[in-house]
Order: structure tokens, then C-alpha cells, then sequence
């Protein structure tokens, strides 16, 4: 027998972009019901993605501490050989991760949020099925709020599984890979190569482009570079790979040659894709922008009072994207005058350094006359030099018209340079200029003077340069 429900707000997916959504809804007294039919609350970000992997790399490095103490030692520190129970380390990770479920699963029973566990099948653009263990449940809502994220892409001639394994499966495994070769040099497929290495994986990166991280100038990922050959991480560039099997992993070189890598394990990490399938879009009439659902600054689609948020929606593919637009919709069904017009969204890779990037880079004003660019390197940074991370070539660029002095871009490589992110984007958000961040006294020892000094340049006079 089928339930049927109506409500005010459906919202599909539980990821960063719907159960934000659903709180923010909550709190503003719509009845809401969110559909959970993915990873869990949560979504990606908290259960497979941004979470697990940084606990991942986090335990990364400290084995890698270790490892250093007891190859001869380092800062007068000595060791003995260090061991790791891979396992171990999994299982804490999904503590943290059971931990945050609970957290979400509080806050949206706090907003008075209806959860419903299940995949929902839409037949039009106000009407689901969501089929639960109890039976079926039939939603009509007057608001729908799609935010059914993303997936990793499949090589049609790697297919997933076994040991041909996605990002998830990467953050699970049992055992340290002897042998691990990572298929794409983006920033998911660099930070979980990097992680394994730490670990003692043996690892060789496979990339089409002519470098990692494609995105990026290459400025920012030279020290990146840098750190993988000098930990004999093996690079296959403009290299296009094949099928796997016995082991063995079959590739074509830059030179067209051919080559087979040995490979316990083959990442594919070639990117994502936003999750369309299996769910009735193509019953909703919303239109599409190639692979995205289509959106206006107001994150409406083409169909009235049918919403989309997140990966769905197209680049960025970041969590804190969908989470800003997921409060914008919430406020716009409750009322309020809203868009999502950030002047940035700000991007990290959590790689060995750390890499930020906010606002417009080097390529997009290069052969303008009428910008400044100054960079100030971590190397004459007291607390950079203290924590060991003003060695790998690590700096802080800043850009900002030359007329007036607007900050148009900011970008930082090196350790930690993650936690520098959101003071780079509030700047931004603000309409900061050079002398906003030059007269504000930032605090000494720590990183983001390098911030400060790079505007003090910018100016024409930093001082410890």
C-alpha cells in the first residue's frame, strides 16, 4: 500500500547542498522533507569525499613524521620503525564520520525536518515515489528542491571494481597497496597518491595533460611537483591509459610508446559527474545546460518552484558552493529577497603543499597593463620556517588593479595553506583593496603574514623582502 504526503519543500539529496537546505528551510518554518537516498546525511563530502580523505591524509602525515624520526631523525627527534594497521586507521575514520552523521541527523530533527530514507523516482516535477523498507511513499510537494550531487566518472576500458577502485573505495581499503597507480593528476587522484605514498605505497601517477593539475598555473604546482619526484612518485604525462589486468596496468607514452605498470591497485580518478540518472529528471522538464541542470542566479530551474543546488548544477563541484546556495533557496521559498552571486568561491587541494586559489589567477589577466601581481615567498616567514613549511617554494600572490587597487585574485601554495582560504575570500567577498589588508595588523608568528607582506609588496614597500 502507498503513503501519500504533500508538503511544502522536498528536497532530494542529503549531501552539503540538501540537508543545509533542509536546515535552513526548518528553521525558517517551511514544512520540509528530505529524501535521503545517496551516500547518508551528509552526502559525498561527509561520507565519502572531503571528510574521510582528509582524515586519511591527516593520518598520512603523521605516519609520515614518524617515518622521518626513525629514517635518521628529524628536528633532533629519533624513532623506531613505525608499523600501520591500515584497518585501524579506516575504522577511526568512520567514527569521525558516524560522529558527523549524528551531528547532521540532530540538527535536521532539531529544524523539525521529515527524513525519509529512499531513493525517490520522480513522475513530474512535483510528484516522487520513494520506495522505503516499510512500502512505498508518494510525495507531492509545492517546492522541490533538487540536490542529488555527483559520481565519480568510469573509464569504459577500467571499469570499477575489484582492484579497479573509485575515490570511495580508496578511502576503505584494508591494507597499504604495494603498488598503487593512480589514473588521472587532478586534485582527488594527487591528494589520495600523495596519502599512500606517505603511507609506503609505491605509486606512479597516470595523466593525459602535459602536467598535474591542469587547472591550476603551474606556478602553484611546481612545489607539488617538486615533492613527488623527491618521494620517487613515478609521472606519466600526456599519457593516455588502458585496460588492467594480471596486475598489470597498460598504458600509451607521451611518446606513443607502450607501457605496463605494475598496479595492486588502479585508482580512476578522471573526475566527476553530476548524478542525472535513475531518479526521473527527464520527467521534470527542466532544461539543461550540457550535463547540469540549468539554473538562474536565484538557483531556479526552467520549471516554477522546481530548484537545484550543488554538483547538479555545474563548476565548482565544491561543497561550500552547494551549502551557500542550499540557505539562498531555503530563504527564497520562505520570502526573502535572495541570489547567489558570490564574487568568489574559493578552491583547495589538500595536497603535499597544500594549494588555494580564489578569484582571478595569472591566465585570466595575463597581457593586462593595468593590474598588479606580487608574490611573497613562505621562506621569510618566521612561523613557515618553525613548522618546516617555508622549504618547498611556497608563496602567497596577490592581484589587484593598479588604478584603484582592488584585490582581484589571491593564491597560496604550501603547508596548511588551506586554513588562509577563507580569510582570501572574505577579502575578495568584501571588495577589498591592497591597503585594507596592508592596515590590518595580522598577527605574528603565523602564516598569513605572508598575506600581508605580499600586499605590502603589491604597494611598493614590504618589509621583510
Amino acid at each position: 500500500m502507498t503513503q501519500n504526503l504533500k508538503t511544502k519543500v522536498l528536497i532530494v539529496g542529503a549531501g552539503t547542498g540538501g540537508y543545509v537546505a533542509g536546515i535552513r528551510c526548518g528553521q525558517l518554518g517551511l514544512d520540509t522533507m528530505l529524501v535521503d537516498g545517496g551516500d547518508g546525511l551528509g552526502g559525498t563530502c561527509l561520507n565519502v569525499g572531503c571528510i574521510p580523505s582528509k582524515a586519511i591524509i591527516h593520518a598520512a602525515g603523521k605516519f609520515e613524521t614518524v617515518t622521518k624520526a626513525a629514517g635518521g631523525g628529524t628536528l633532533g627527534i629519533t624513532a623506531a620503525a613505525p608499523a600501520i594497521d591500515l584497518s585501524q586507521t579506516v575504522a577511526w575514520k568512520d567514527g569521525i564520520v558516524r560522529k558527523l552523521n549524528a551531528g547532521v541527523a540532530a540538527l535536521l530533527k532539531k529544524a523539525k525536518v521529515k527524513v525519509i530514507k529512499g531513493w525517490a523516482e520522480f513522475a513530474d516535477a512535483k510528484t516522487c515515489v520513494v520506495k522505503t523498507d516499510e512500502g512505498d511513499i508518494r510525495i507531492t510537494a509545492e517546492h522541490v528542491i533538487l540536490a542529488t550531487g555527483s559520481e565519480p566518472v568510469e573509464l569504459p576500458f577500467l571499469p570499477f571494481g575489484g582492484d579497479v577502485i573509485s575515490s570511495t573505495e580508496a578511502l576503505s581499503l584494508s591494507e597499504v597497496p604495494k603498488k598503487l597507480v593512480v589514473v588521472g593528476g587532478g586534485y582527488i587522484g594527487l591528494e589520495l597518491g600523495i596519502a599512500y605514498r606517505k603511507l609506503g605505497a609505491e605509486v606512479a601517477i597516470v595523466e593525459m595533460a602535459d602536467r598535474i593539475l591542469p587547472l591550476y598555473g603551474k606556478a602553484l604546482t611546481d612545489p607539488v611537483s617538486k615533492w613527488l619526484e623527491k618521494h620517487g612518485v613515478e609521472l606519466h604525462l600526456g599519457a593516455r591509459a588502458g585496460g588492467f589486468g594480471d596486475g598489470k596496468l597498460s598504458i600509451t607514452t607521451k611518446d606513443g610508446e607502450p607501457l605496463q605498470l605494475d598496479a595492486d591497485k588502479v585508482l580512476v580518478t578522471v573526475g566527476r559527474r553530476p548524478r542525472t540518472q535513475g531518479w526521473g529528471l527527464e520527467n521534470m522538464g527542466v532544461t539543461m545546460a550540457g550535463p547540469f541542470v540549468k539554473i538562474d542566479q536565484r538557483c531556479a530551474t526552467s520549471m516554477k518552484n522546481v530548484w537545484a543546488v550543488g554538483d547538479l548544477t555545474g563548476e565548482p563541484m565544491l561543497a561550500h558552493k552547494g551549502s551557500a546556495q542550499g540557505e539562498v533557496v531555503a530563504e527564497i521559498i520562505a520570502g526573502h529577497d535572495r541570489i547567489f552571486d558570490p564574487v568568489t568561491i574559493a578552491a583547495v587541494c589538500f595536497t603535499e603543499p597544500e594549494i588555494v586559489s580564489a578569484g582571478l589567477g595569472p591566465n585570466e589577466v595575463a597581457g593586462r597593463d593595468d593590474v598588479i601581481q606580487s608574490v611573497f615567498p613562505f621562506a621569510a616567514i618566521g612561523r613557515a620556517m618553525a613548522i618546516e613549511a617555508g622549504e618547498d617554494g611556497g608563496f602567497v600572490r596577490v592581484i589587484a588593479n593598479k588604478g584603484d587597487h582592488r584585490i582581484l585574485g589571491i593564491q597560496a601554495v604550501g603547508q596548511h595553506v588551506s586554513e588562509l582560504s577563507n580569510s582570501f575570500a572574505q577579502m575578495l567577498e568584501m571588495g577589498a583593496v591592497l591597503e585594507d589588508v596592508a592596515g590590518t595588523i595580522h598577527v605574528h608568528p603565523t602564516l598569513g603574514e605572508a598575506f600581508h607582506e605580499a600586499s605590502l609588496r603589491a604597494l611598493g614597500h614590504a618589509i621583510h623582502i
